[in-house]
């Protein structure tokens, strides 16, 4: 048998009976640690304990930490017979090394006997005036950056052992809350003669001298702190309701589809301009397109935005097994990868043949980039020119082709032959690693500088451009060409 008890937060009244009892009759007693205050009341009792405080300088991390005392816990049963496990606070309360052993217990079909105790949350929640009924989240802080911060309960934080981790769990609150939130500083709780509990902005936090291993912080519950994704849904969804706006109440998907494709493009064009403060808004514009949508799905029945995550979290996963699956991953590349993902695409879209996939490339896309992708999936499928130069004689031929019809009646073969004419240029441009998109569009760029000089030129010579002649307008051009 393995008892395992709970050493309170660290005051004397706060150990039970059945933990004294259990402490005073036992002989094999192993404590996690000897860093708790009751530890001197053991030694004033004369009761004979080991302690596993050399294990931490032994192992790597925490979680290694954890699993050897678990381990050695089980080798001691069975060479002891009965033993005592004794930790901080409560055994169930924030002590994954009692976790642990309670999984190993189960695997070996170990008896293990858990006493209650009181917990160091027990002792902040009464030091705080907390009631747990109104929401209250605790975290370990070896594991925050695997945590989701919540506005919407309060937040408590133990094992703020140090100003390093003090100061680890400070940026990273930093990240989401703002940095004059209230915070409350709790070290040793509930013990008397030692207990400080006091108010401060967060970004006061790695500033106290008294950071120790029986330090936690909590963070009340407070809606009007930064704005998270689960504002914008909720103002979304009152937009959209009774006493909403009534321009958002008639959208519909039909009518607000091609705003995502401009908020889209407008993204690019921050992106193009390296400003920060126009992607970061241009960006929210994007976010609030797709949420929109999720709303109308979620009013209409048939999905919302949580379908809407999990679904693009299984692709992402799925189409990367070299990260979440059992695939080598020593040998790969971006090329290797990129196949990879293609061949997984073709399967979860059931596309039958090469055609299938080339006829997947959305057709809403603008012309040049769907010719662009069309044209990268056929060269994966082996229909490709082995050399530039092979594609540039195709521009030719091309361009002589325009010129045998574009003096005909035939408005559909002249059609046909620019529309060939442009996707042989889209061609070169992918050979030569260029965006068609981005060129074209750096030429119209160009190209309405050089006009705006031929407009200040005209007006510099007392005339307009509409009254010019197209020689004298040449001379112009060719004049800002030069420059």
């Amino acid at each position: 048998m393995i008892s395992v008890v709970g050493l309170g937060p660290g005051d004397l009244s706060a150990l039970t009976m059945g933990t004294v009892e259990i402490l005073k009759t036992s002989k094999n007693i192993f404590l996690r640690t000897i860093k708790h205050p009751t530890v001197k009341y053991l030694e004033d009792e004369k009761i004979n304990f080991k302690t596993y405080d050399n294990v931490y300088d032994k192992s790597q991390s925490f979680d290694d930490v954890y699993v050897s005392i678990a381990e050695d816990l089980i080798k001691q049963q069975k060479i002891l017979g009965d033993i005592v496990y004794a930790v901080p606070g409560h055994p169930l309360v924030a002590e994954k090394s009692v976790s642990i052993l309670l999984r190993l217990c189960t695997d070996k079909n170990i008896d293990i006997k858990i006493l209650p105790a009181v917990s160091f949350i027990d002792a902040i929640m009464e030091a705080l005036k907390i009631d747990p009924i109104n929401g209250v989240k605790i975290i370990d802080a070896f594991d925050i950056k695997n945590q989701i911060m919540d506005k919407r309960s309060g937040l408590i934080i133990t094992q703020v052992y140090n100003k390093l981790i003090a100061s680890e769990v400070k940026l990273t609150l930093l990240e989401y809350y703002k940095d004059n939130t209230e915070i409350y500083f709790v070290r040793a709780a509930g013990i008397k003669g030692l207990e400080s509990i006091r108010k401060m902005e967060l970004y006061e936090l790695d500033r106290q001298e008294d950071i120790d291993y029986l330090t936690s912080i909590y963070i009340p519950k407070c809606l009007d702190n930064t704005t998270d994704f689960y504002d914008l849904l909720g103002i979304i969804e009152t937009l959209r309701g009774e006493n909403g706006c009534p321009w958002d109440r008639e959208q519909t998907h039909e009518s607000i589809k091609r705003c995502l494709i401009e908020e889209s493009y407008e993204v690019l064009e921050a992106l193009g301009k390296n400003n920060e403060d126009m992607v970061v808004e241009e960006l929210g514009d994007v976010l609030l397109q797709v949420v929109f949508h999720a709303q109308i799905g979620k009013e209409e029945g048939y999905y919302n935005i949580n379908d809407i995550i999990k679904a693009i979290s299984n692709k992402m996963i799925k189409r990367h097994p070299h990260v979440f699956g059992n695939e080598n991953t020593s040998e790969n590349t971006s090329e290797i990868v990129i196949d990879n993902w293609e061949k997984n695409k073709m399967k979860e879209q059931k596309l039958q043949s090469y055609t299938d996939a080339l006829n997947h490339v959305p057709k809403n896309l603008p012309a040049l980039m769907r010719a662009e992708k069309v044209q990268k999936k056929a060269a994966k499928f082996g229909l490709d020119f082995e050399k530039i130069e092979d594609s540039m004689y195709k521009v030719s031929e091309k361009i002589n082709e325009v010129k045998d019809v574009y003096k005909g009646i035939n408005r559909e073969k002249i059609l046909e032959e620019v529309g060939n004419l442009a996707f042989r240029v889209v061609n070169v441009a992918r050979f030569l690693d260029i965006d068609p998109e981005n060129a074209l569009n750096y030429t119209i760029d160009k190209f309405i500088k050089r006009f705006e000089f031929m407009e200040l030129k005209a007006k510099a010579m007392n005339t307009n451009l509409d009254e010019m002649s197209l020689k004298d307008m040449d001379i112009l051009w060719n004049e800002v060409k030069s420059l």
